[in-house]
């Protein structure tokens, strides 16, 4: 792979011309390579599960880039665009570290690659049915406080903004 700088002839080139494919660089530069010979291939069925995902991603970070201001936020000051961000916070679900009983109040520790938007917590009884359920209030860093009354198993659910959702019993 060739790769010119400062070039008068190839600036701003872009394509392919014959079997040479040119590409415009973020950095300004021009990189020249041979064209790809795809003929003949054959996807596996991950393959193709993984470009269905793929292109359900691609869809959602192309709106979410330009409505949500987190990801124009996350990207100044980066190589990576909104859509970069937005794309990543799709195949990336917030992670719950711990949950916490003090008393009456649950604390949840959750995080996510960009930002967790929700969590919402629910206490069991013992067939598992919901008892009480709220959405739980941000506190300092990363932990979500919830007020519960009942007794039970505590079940957390932690949302992030491409609407990924991670469940987690205590």
């Amino acid at each position: 792979m060739a790769k010119a700088t400062r070039n008068a002839v190839l600036e701003g080139i872009t394509g392919n011309m014959g079997k040479l494919v040119f590409r415009q660089m973020p950095d300004g530069s021009t990189r020249i390579c041979s064209r790809p010979d795809f003929s003949g291939r054959e996807f596996s069925e991950r393959q193709k599960s993984h470009q269905c995902r793929f292109k359900e991603a691609a869809a959602y970070a192309r709106v979410a880039a330009k409505t949500q201001p987190v990801y124009a936020e996350l990207a100044k000051g980066t190589v990576k665009s909104p859509y970069n961000w937005a794309l990543a916070d799709w195949f990336h679900p917030p992670a719950i570290h711990s949950i916490q009983r003090e008393g009456k109040l649950i604390r949840v520790h959750a995080t996510d690659n960009v930002l967790v938007a929700k969590v919402v917590v629910s206490v069991l009884d013992e067939e598992g049915n919901v008892v009480e359920k709220c959405e739980a209030i941000k506190g300092k860093g990363d932990w979500w406080d919830a007020a519960m009354n009942a007794e039970g198993r505590i079940v957390a659910e932690a949302w992030d903004l491409a609407g990924n959702v991670t469940r987690k019993d205590s």
